[in-house]
């Protein structure tokens, strides 16, 4: 990679992270006269593409700069004292672990607002829609990137409000009770999750997360690292979302804009799994030990339930939503991730951070696909879709169906394709767990994920039968040709194009993420040693 100077780095980082605040800000005051276009409408949304654009040129840039020869070291850091009296520091830097989740970030913030310039969200003022959307990008990116217990919490809290308008104001129907569940259930789940937050900084005197780190809970109490432990994974659990605390999702991911969707699926439900790697793990391994069985336990129910859910919605006359289904299908998915991370096991680990970026470039393009088709129908009613392309969109509109597929066999873990490396490396991890963990529970674990990867694969080989397969109606016979509806349109290709390669890219070669991610985790899970 080219050689790019530290202060050039955290430069770039800084940008990361603050550059979307500025934007939005920018976003609200008029258009200059001549940056009009047709009018102020298009500006803003020609604006919301500049500004991701330039955060993603940046991640791009923070890449090429980054030593990949020593990815468990924290690079682009910048230290500087916040509040003296709590020793909170204003810390950011980025290593193995969350370069790959900026760069998600960054590029499916880009890609959302690509698509909403071309096709602009119904609802109020677009000026309010990208403004929030580039606070939320700034909260997203903040998260991945701060090393302090209290800014991870600020970060992980500066999503909610815009989330919660963008569902409220510009989601389809039933948006204010889903908004409304969103932000209570997120919110209370961060209430307890501070607990656990400031009572790791006081006991331990320090809110440093490298330093926390490196004591690998030295420095805490067995009974402190159990309460923890318990505080913070609640929080973290709702956001990820884990079975039992997940009932929140299918009811925002339904009544969502699409934007709104592939952001909550793409990287809101992993800024919690994301805490559990770089908060739980390393600074409170005792009380991790603890839990580590039950939140196995969680996980597998939750990759069974979210799949029978999905089975339930496919069926014929149930009149299932695809966008609810796909919601169902990442509770499934998320526990995978959290069952990786419950086997304490680089393996494990890795395999969750790993099904962590296949699922955010998957179950986005997901979103986006459900979106268009929603857009073509005005449903996204599995029934309704199933009858009116029923012959469907092999026929009808072949690109299109043929990103369908593609995107439900990703996502069903095909090998080749990156949703299979995860899920592999999970269950592999759940085979032999971590020293103190009680194998024979976790081969149990391992037999149930593994049952539900047959489930999976159930559930959306049906809905690409329903949806892209089938006769054409008696009307399109006569006719002698299926009844056209408009396939992949060009500016759906250029957003679309970058998840389908990627996904490929990761299943074909996932030493690209894996030689990131290895070393930064066996770094953590040793106590700050390499």
């Amino acid at each position: 990679m080219i050689d790019i100077s530290e202060s050039v780095m955290q430069f770039l980082l800084a940008f990361i992270v603050v550059g979307p605040l500025i934007g939005a800000v920018a976003a609200l005051l008029p258009a200059p006269p001549g940056l009009r276009g047709t009018g102020p409408d298009q500006a803003v949304l020609r604006h919301g593409v500049t500004v991701t654009g330039a955060i993603l040129a940046a991640a791009i840039a923070l890449v090429i700069g980054f030593d990949h020869d020593q990815p468990s070291k924290m690079q682009a850091t910048t230290d500087i004292s916040w509040i003296p009296a709590l020793d909170v520091r204003i810390h950011l830097g980025v290593d193995g672990i969350s370069l790959p989740l900026l760069v998600l970030t960054a590029l499916l913030s880009f890609l959302c607002a690509l698509y909403s310039y071309f096709k602009p969200p119904t609802g109020p003022s677009p000026k309010a829609f990208v403004a929030l959307l580039l606070v939320l990008e700034s909260g997203m990116l903040a998260t991945f990137a701060v090393l302090d217990l209290v800014l991870f919490f600020l970060a992980f809290e500066m999503v909610l409000i815009p989330m919660y308008f963008l569902i409220a104001r510009w989601g389809g129907e039933a948006r204010q009770p889903a908004a409304w569940k969103f932000i209570l259930y997120t919110l209370l789940g961060s209430v307890v999750m501070l607990l656990g937050l400031l009572l790791i900084g006081l006991q331990s005197g320090t809110f440093d997360m490298v330093a926390l780190a490196t004591d690998n809970g030295r420095g805490l109490t067995a009974s402190t690292q159990v309460i923890a432990v318990l505080a913070i994974g609640i929080g973290l659990a709702v956001k990820t979302p884990m079975w039992p605390l997940h009932s929140w999702l299918p009811d925002a991911h339904t009544a969502a804009p699409t934007v709104g969707s592939v952001l909550l699926a793409g990287v809101l439900l992993k800024m919690g799994t994301y805490g559990f790697v770089r908060i739980v793990l390393p600074i409170a391994p005792e009380g991790m030990q603890t839990f580590a069985p039950y939140l196995a336990a969680f996980a597998v129910v939750g990759i069974v339930y979210g799949s029978l859910a999905c089975l339930a919605l496919a069926k014929q006359g149930a009149g299932g939503d695809l966008k609810r289904l796909i919601a169902y299908s990442s509770v499934g998915h998320m526990g995978f991730v959290l069952l990786g991370i419950a086997t304490m096991t680089p393996t494990g680990v890795n395999g969750a951070l790993f099904a962590n970026v296949a699922h955010g470039l998957i179950t986005g393009l997901l979103f986006f696909l459900v979106g268009a088709l929603k857009d073509r129908y005005g449903t996204a009613d599995l029934d309704t879709l199933a009858g009116a392309a029923g012959a469907a969109l092999y026929g009808r509109a072949p690109r299109l169906g043929g990103l369908l597929a593609f995107a439900a066999v990703a996502s069903l873990g095909l090998p080749g394709l990156a949703g299979f490396w995860g899920e592999m490396l999970a269950l592999f991890g759940a085979f032999d767990p971590a020293p103190g963990l009680n194998r024979p529970a976790f081969l149990v674990f391992m037999v149930i994920g593994g049952f539900g990867t047959l489930l999976t694969a159930a559930y959306l080989l049906i809905v690409v039968r329903r949806v892209c397969m089938g006769t054409p109606p008696p009307e399109d016979r006569r006719s002698g040709a299926p009844a056209a509806i408009p396939d992949v349109r060009t500016y759906e290709l250029v957003t679309w194009s970058p998840l389908v390669a990627l996904t490929v890219l990761a299943g074909l070669w996932p030493a690209v993420l894996l030689g990131l991610t290895d070393p930064a985790v066996q770094k953590l899970l040793a106590g700050g040693k390499s």
